[in-house]
């Protein structure tokens, strides 16, 4: 359970603050501090963010401010963490855009310094899932005229490298379905694909990562000895999409028993609306959304 999810009744977060339920409505009907979820009853369910909240505001009112007070003190904190955030995120893109000036030189000891940097100074999700995907964009984006076939080999075996050892760290719950990510026909995105491989490792599913595309009679070799749930194909849309597209609607004509999903690289869906369930955008909050959707729906078989 996230601190994003509510799991404290009234009660329970009465007992725990220390104030009666009566100041906790209060509260939450005059000032707008905080705004509990409701389960299914209607009854209010507080987080673990909502708890480290109240007791801040508390500790202010023992300390002889009044609610209002603390109140807007409180709001003159989160401005500043706000601040930080963005500050953070400045030296996010500045490490990303130092990584890829010393990949583009060759450097690898200067690249690792960078990045051992970033896992030092932001979580793992941030470093992997939103400052590494920042980099590729900008390579396949604002300097691709000027990278050379070989600085670019070189960039994507060095993330390679480094992201699939993360990839074959991470344990897998045998009770999770299984899945198969390759890339689509003539594709080459493999590292987006590498990089949505980890967040379902993570996630404790267990996904044989073939990686490289492979020819149709191939792929139904695999399908037969992993019998998986799901194949995630990747593929930028727009761009090299034709035969991707044609071998998914090829497979989901006769494999009734794989989701089969299109990792978009980069690219828009506005031209696939016609198969909008079976793609997924490269954006880690889409992939939460989707892995929770059919999580539950498994569940529910």
């Amino acid at each position: 359970m996230t601190n994003q999810e509510g799991k404290y009744n009234i009660k329970a977060a009465s007992k725990l603050l220390g104030i009666q339920s009566g100041t906790l409505r209060a509260w939450e009907r005059r000032y707008k501090v905080i705004a509990p979820k409701r389960n299914e009853s209607g009854h209010r369910l507080y987080t673990e963010e909502h708890i480290q909240t109240l007791k801040w505001l508390i500790n202010k009112v023992d300390n002889g401010f009044t609610i209002s007070q603390a109140i807007n003190l409180l709001e003159n904190a989160n401005y500043h963490k706000l601040m930080d955030r963005m500050a953070n995120a400045d030296q996010s893109i500045e490490l990303m855009d130092n990584l890829l000036d010393s990949l583009l030189q060759f450097d690898e000891s200067l690249a690792n310094d960078c990045l051992n940097k970033a896992f030092s100074l932001f979580t793992f999700d941030k470093v992997v899932f939103e400052m590494i995907p920042y980099l590729l964009l900008k390579l396949d984006k604002d300097v691709k005229t000027e990278v050379t076939a070989a600085e670019k080999q070189f960039i994507f075996s060095y993330f390679r490298s480094r992201i699939g050892t993360i990839l074959h760290s991470l344990p897998v719950a045998g009770i999770l379905p299984k899945a198969v990510a390759l890339c689509g026909p003539e594709e080459s995105s493999e590292l987006e694909l590498l990089i949505f491989t980890v967040f379902l490792r993570r996630k404790g599913i267990e996904v044989i990562y073939i990686g490289g595309s492979i020819d149709t009679f191939e792929l139904n070799s695999v399908l037969n000895k992993v019998k998986p749930q799901y194949l995630f194909l990747s593929c930028v849309l727009d761009r090299n999409s034709e035969k991707t597209i044609a071998l998914l609607e090829e497979l989901s004509s006769r494999t009734k028993h794989v989701q089969i999903c299109v990792i978009n690289s980069r690219q828009s869906t506005s031209n696939y609306s016609h198969l909008k369930h079976n793609i997924l955008e490269f954006q880690q909050q889409k992939w939460e959304k989707w892995l929770k959707e059919n999580l539950a729906q498994k569940n529910q078989e």
